[in-house]
């Protein structure tokens, strides 16, 4: 049966679906397992995603990934996402990153346990834990997955919990569709070097707050857009955009509709001016990070090409 440690990995269920002249039918489901509590196993398939009550597993088990990135290729964009959310205060632990940013999202305030700490496993993560108890915070660890599946064994071993599994999702920009018709009547979008304060005010509601370091964390980037779309004086969306890795990939976030105005092609018409902008700079290829529960988002996102990569659990120390 599943455990914990295989949030985030690829299994096979077979479910009991009904009973046919007393023997059970069964139904087999392929898929990255994001969620395993007491009463349901919840799987992200291709088709999207899946709840099956316990009650109704016959049998699961983890399989072998279809197509694994390298431990290079994982690394390589991990860095990229890292130089793209930069942290105002930073410290190394061997290869391994630990940033803080006063508590404002979790990637700006976890250890990315990426590369060679320079010290057994244990003692990195000790090491890990006294560094945030000095700032005065709870300790969080970012787990790319599987790369990083020993780290988080040994967090599991230390009973550590876990937030909800996130995605990291990448596509290569000639592979995106065309930009869309735009619409007679909706307002076009701009492009600016820095956010207004109706643009901040957004992502403050959408994050919980806006802390000094929230500003380093949005704007510490040499190449940089925020995307914003204005009618009658009144914001209805936004997003930001920035290229990193060595220029080769766009990192979007912060991609958000009013909720008056979703499903009317605003947040793809976002994007693609964002995809625009980062290809004319060189870039190659985008990333986002979506929670995979997040199911409009990722709908969204897999409509538009974009596959997952790999994914990671933000990891959380015991209180």
């Amino acid at each position: 049966m599943l455990r914990q440690q295989d949030v985030g990995h690829r299994i096979v269920v077979r479910r009991i679906v009904g009973i046919r002249e007393g023997r059970p039918l069964f139904s087999d489901a392929l898929g990255e397992l994001v969620e395993l509590n007491e009463t349901h196993i919840t799987l992200a398939t291709a088709q999207g995603r899946l709840r099956v009550p316990v009650g109704e597993v016959h049998r699961a088990k983890r399989v072998p990934p279809a197509r694994r990135p390298t431990a290079a290729a994982v690394v390589a964009l991990e860095l990229a996402a890292d130089e793209a959310w930069p942290a105002p205060v930073q410290g190394r632990l061997g290869d391994w990153r630990l940033r803080s940013a006063d508590g404002w999202t979790g990637r700006a305030n976890s250890a990315l346990p990426v590369g060679d700490p320079d010290r057994p496993l244990g003692a990195a993560l000790d090491a890990v834990e006294r560094w945030y108890a000095d700032r005065g915070q709870p300790a969080l660890v970012n787990t790319p997955l599987p790369l990083a599946a020993p780290v988080g064994a040994e967090l599991d071993a230390r009973g550590w919990g876990a937030r909800p599994l996130t995605a990291v999702q990448t596509v290569a920009l000639a592979a995106l569709p065309p930009a869309p018709t735009d619409r007679a009547g909706l307002p076009p979008v701009e492009l600016v070097t820095a956010p207004s304060d109706a643009w901040l005010a957004v992502a403050a509601g959408r994050k919980g707050g806006l802390p000094a370091a929230a500003r380093h964390v949005l704007t510490a980037v040499d190449r940089l857009r925020f995307a914003q779309v204005y009618a009658d004086g009144e914001l209805l969306a936004i997003g930001r955009g920035t290229v990193t890795g060595d220029g080769r990939w766009l990192g979007l976030a912060l991609i958000e509709v009013a909720p008056q105005v979703r499903r009317q092609g605003l947040a793809g018409r976002v994007i693609r001016s964002l995809v625009d902008w980062g290809a004319a700079e060189g870039a190659s290829h985008a990333f986002l990070q979506v929670e995979q529960r997040n199911t409009p988002a990722v709908s969204l996102y897999r409509k538009l090409g974009f596959t997952t990569h790999h994914t990671y659990l933000t990891r959380v120390a015991p209180h």
